[in-house]
């Protein structure tokens, strides 16, 4: 396993990120924990969560299955890069949701709870609150830094004005700021390369993309439909992007076969070669998407392959950043 550091800090992280999304739900909590196991195993030090994950059973459950994964010891909590995520709503009371200094510090006390851990690396704002000002959250963030339940901050599901204005906010408080950001972003999704990526790495910011395979669809998904073995690829995000992108999908799974090469392989690789970008998270379900993901690491792709993608899954506007991907 290949280490790199989370954007500007010194602290080091495999060059995947295992998400939890699956875990709990579409793989029990043995299944989960041998999955963990495993990857810990490979070395994926980089664990990512939320306090809202487990929704279908109940709010919190992904954190309690990870605490009690932790809890057999053996340096599970030690070893691993821990990241979990504040602001979507926990109940319908009005201040158990956002950012306000109120739910920030007390999500975080919920979550070291559920975590069975007295510290969280990498606590993530999972969407910007457009009604908590900078100073408000800061001021939380850093009275969690001070106390040692937080090491570092993240964000979500930023615009890149929302990261520029977030971090000039921190400098002026001479407080360290956002150093990752989560954005969706695959073949398919490719917003983030006009603003996001660009102020990100402006700033320092590590790019963990999430869904870099679109909910499955940049994983084989009309095989699979043709096979009747498609799970999550006949379903959501997946299921709907195929309906206008079947062509493109269709010319890249003939790509991906041509290359003797899985299309979640591909479609993962990809997203690891993109400028910015530290660690894509990737939420398998099962041991084996796990090693298929972990030999993704070892694919290098070749320009001419990465222009036959970039013809099937063209970049928004004239690619690039903005605002040359509009203006000229």
């Amino acid at each position: 396993m290949r280490y790199v550091r989370l954007g500007r800090t010194a602290l080091e992280v495999s060059e995947v990120c295992l998400g939890t999304l699956n875990l709990g739900v579409r793989a029990g909590e043995e299944e989960s924990h041998a999955l963990l196991d495993v990857a810990l195993g490979h070395g994926v030090n980089f664990v990512d969560t939320a306090n809202q994950y487990g929704w279908q059973k109940y709010k919190g459950y992904t954190e309690e299955l990870l605490g009690s994964w932790f809890a057999r010891g053996g340096g599970r909590r030690e070893k691993v890069v821990l990241g979990t995520k504040v602001a979507n709503p926990m109940s319908d009371w009005p201040n158990d949701s956002g950012l306000s200094a109120r739910h920030i510090i007390a999500s975080c006390e919920d979550s070291l709870r559920r975590l069975r851990t007295d510290w969280i690396d990498l606590f993530q704002m999972h969407h910007v609150d457009r009604h908590a000002p900078w100073e408000e959250v800061w001021q939380a963030m850093e009275h969690l830094t001070g106390q040692g339940k937080v090491r570092y901050v993240g964000s979500s599901n930023f615009a890149g004005w929302h990261i520029a204005e977030a971090q000039e906010s921190a400098v002026r408080r001479n407080f360290l700021g956002i150093v990752s950001e989560q954005s969706v972003y695959n073949l398919v999704t490719r917003h983030v390369e006009l603003e996001v990526i660009p102020a990100c790495v402006r700033y320092g910011v590590a790019v963990l993309p999430w869904s870099p395979l679109h909910g499955g669809l940049l994983g084989g998904a009309l095989r699979k439909l043709s096979e009747g073995t498609a799970m999550k690829s006949s379903q959501g995000r997946a299921a709907e992007a195929l309906r206008t992108h079947r062509g493109a999908v269709e010319g890249y799974e003939g790509l991906c076969a041509d290359l003797g090469a899985d299309p979640a392989e591909v479609g993962l690789a990809w997203v690891m070669s993109r400028p910015g970008v530290t660690a894509p998270v990737i939420g398998p379900r099962s041991v084996e998407q796990l090693e298929g993901a972990l030999r993704a690491t070892r694919i290098r792709l070749t320009d001419d392959v990465l222009a036959a993608l970039d013809v099937l899954f063209p970049p928004v506007g004239k690619g690039g950043p903005g605002p040359e991907a509009w203006a000229w």
